[in-house]
């Protein structure tokens, strides 16, 4: 097993979203290459690491660079080259790739998103306001005012009431297990993946590392990170409840059959009939299942985001290796708390939702496969042209089925319920790489 250099990785990589979570994503960009690697020298001595990641309760700051951010820090022509080209063209360029049309095509994004503009993100998670508002303050000191950097927009996060996102779940739920990283899996996570599939410099599942940007103090231990920004469409969500069941308790389990969890995050698996609060909120628990006693999905639809996003040991029609396509997620949730009494088209417009983060060495490919295969497709599942009720872009007239005894249940008029409002690629680099970075002549 090889040996995570763990005080050389940013600590987003590995340390969990802390529970209650507070936090900004600010937005930069680099006018002067000066002035970004001073930025990034003077940063950089604040940025955590992920060392005892599951002990450390500290608020702590990550520092992501996209590709147009690394040339306008002045890396050489031959570094650039080294990235892979969806990470160089950007997320908008990969629209095609990655089924972002309709609703969800780049032309709808909010500004900034998508344009080249974007050069650093400097995010601050933490479990309080307190800590949250000192680290913020310790970060704006750095940027705020400084010659040749500007500030494009700043995005808060958290505080939502049980942490549950804009649907009213509680998610980030069922993280991968990674080899070298300093624990044990927790139950249900099954074998540790080997570490080289999120962090780069490593040997991955195949045995070998993948390739990695050059020179290798800039590669070594550093990562891809993609941003997508959701806004929750909560009165088209409510609205498909109230059409398609007829009371409350009908309504959550609907609810639970979409996403394969109840809004606790009690897995459908194991709380097949009713939510179950405690089980929801118990790591060692909630995430400690197989699909194996429930091969048609009539627990778990076979179409449940939970189940498209990690199918376990599904059997299913496509094969694909699970473990090759899985990716950290430290999704955060943005604007007012969920409103079950929310059903109207002005509520559809107020502006609430979730940054979705996926970390993995290989995020543009694996995010373009699960956006082709898993999220906007059903055949590897058996089910024609359904789409992922979650986050697919849904057609007019799109299903969602629903399998049980004696004739399944096909739903009509599911709807897009979570929009694309913005994206970016960001490679978050190592601690050596944004040294090295800040203090290049």
């Amino acid at each position: 097993m090889a040996l995570v250099e763990l005080d050389d990785i940013q600590a987003t990589v590995l340390r969990y979203r802390p529970e209650p979570y507070y936090g900004t994503h600010v937005m930069l960009h680099i006018d002067d290459v000066r002035a970004g690697r001073d930025f990034l020298r003077d940063l950089t001595p604040h940025v955590a690491s992920a060392a005892d990641w599951w002990q450390n309760k500290e608020p702590w700051i990550a520092v992501a660079i996209t590709y147009s951010g690394l040339v306008a820090l002045g890396v050489p022509d031959d570094s650039l080259q080294s990235f892979p080209e969806a990470f160089r063209v950007g997320m908008a360029a990969r629209a095609r790739e990655l089924r972002d049309d309709g609703v969800n095509d780049p032309l709808h994004w909010e500004p900034d998103f998508g344009t080249g503009v974007i050069h650093l993100a400097v995010s601050v998670f933490s479990d309080s306001e307190d800590s949250w508002r000192r680290t913020m303050d310790l970060a704006r000191r750095h940027y705020d005012g400084r010659q040749g950097l500007t500030v494009l927009s700043t995005h808060d996060f958290g505080a939502q009431p049980g942490d549950l996102n804009p649907l009213g779940y509680r998610d980030s739920i069922g993280q991968p297990a990674i080899e070298g990283s300093g624990v044990d899996p927790l139950p249900g996570q099954g074998p540790a993946i080997k570490a080289g599939e999120f962090v780069l410099g490593y040997p991955g599942e195949s045995g070998v590392p993948l390739p990695s940007p050059q020179p290798d103090i800039l590669g070594r231990n550093g990562t891809y990170v993609g941003l997508r920004k959701y806004q929750s469409q909560v009165g088209a969500f409510n609205r498909f409840l109230h059409a398609n069941a007829r009371t409350d308790d009908e309504r959550e389990l609907l609810a639970a059959k979409l996403i394969g969890r109840w809004r606790s995050g009690a897995p459908l698996t194991l709380a097949p009939d009713h939510d179950d609060p405690a089980l929801g909120a118990d790591p060692l628990r909630n995430n400690d299942f197989t699909y194996a006693a429930d091969p048609d999905g009539r627990q778990v639809p076979l179409g449940a985001h939970m189940r498209r996003m990690n199918p376990r040991d599904t059997k299913m029609a496509i094969l694909a290796d699970a473990n090759i396509h899985r990716v950290i997620r430290r999704s955060t949730t943005y604007g007012a708390p969920y409103d079950p009494g929310a059903l109207s088209e002005a509520d559809d417009r107020t502006p609430h939702g979730l940054y979705f983060l996926f970390i993995s060495a290989k995020a543009m490919a694996t995010m373009e496969f699960l956006q082709q295969e898993w999220i906007n497709n059903g055949n590897f599942m058996s089910l024609g042209d359904e789409r992922d009720p979650n986050v697919g872009v849904q057609q007019p007239g799109a299903t969602f089925t629903i399998p049980r005894d004696p004739v399944r249940r096909r739903i009509h008029g599911i709807e897009t319920f979570n929009v694309l409002r913005g994206g970016e690629y960001f490679f978050l680099p190592s601690l050596s790489a944004l040294r090295w970075l800040g203090t290049r002549q």
